[in-house]
């Protein structure tokens, strides 16, 4: 769904849609089970800039809920989530705020999206904030026992006899420090 400025500035726009997998696009980080349900407002903001420059800024409100697989930290397994998030974020036209010289950004400043050719895909936004929304470190089960680093069989499923990895001969000046 594209938000266009030109269409923004005659009136907001309120959305509801339902996304089919494979629709925003979330790479290897997860995948999407069922549909991705999202809703808001976008709207357009005029931002006055000294007493002729205006910059219509968009803002895009709103809510998403979905269903996802990720994989586990440690076996790789799909483990599945359901993510549910709000969102109320400020988009401008990019270049806007380019500037000749260097300058530090206020804390404000950093959560500022920017959009190009006068519109914004929601599908876009909803990557990064399902992405955003998403655990940092996901476990299948807390005492996952993970892939074994000679074989790579799941030691969850199947216990294998391979021998631990021998240390990295490089290391072997440094053996007798922990003795001392």
């Amino acid at each position: 769904m594209e938000f266009k400025v030109v269409e923004l500035e005659q009136e907001p726009v309120d959305y509801c849609v339902d996304l089919s997998p494979g629709v925003v696009d979330l790479g290897d980080e997860a995948a999407q089970v069922g549909l991705l349900h999202a809703d808001g407002r976008a709207e357009a903001l005029h931002e006055h800039r000294g007493p002729t420059e205006v910059v219509t800024d968009i803002r895009l409100q709103g809510r998403f809920a979905g269903y996802f697989q990720i994989p586990c930290a440690r076996c790789i397994n799909p483990v599945h989530h359901a993510l549910t998030a709000d969102f109320d974020l400020l988009f401008r036209p990019l270049g806007v705020d380019k500037a000749g010289a260097e300058r530090a950004i206020s804390t404000q400043e950093t959560e500022i999206g920017y959009y190009e050719k006068g519109s914004l895909q929601l599908e876009d936004v909803l990557r990064e904030q399902v992405l955003l929304a998403l655990p940092a470190r996901t476990l299948c089960q807390p005492d996952c026992k993970g892939l074994c680093p000679v074989c790579g069989h799941n030691r969850n499923e199947v216990s294998c006899d391979c021998v631990s990895r021998q240390p990295d001969p490089r290391w072997a000046g440094l053996a007798g420090l922990d003795r001392i």
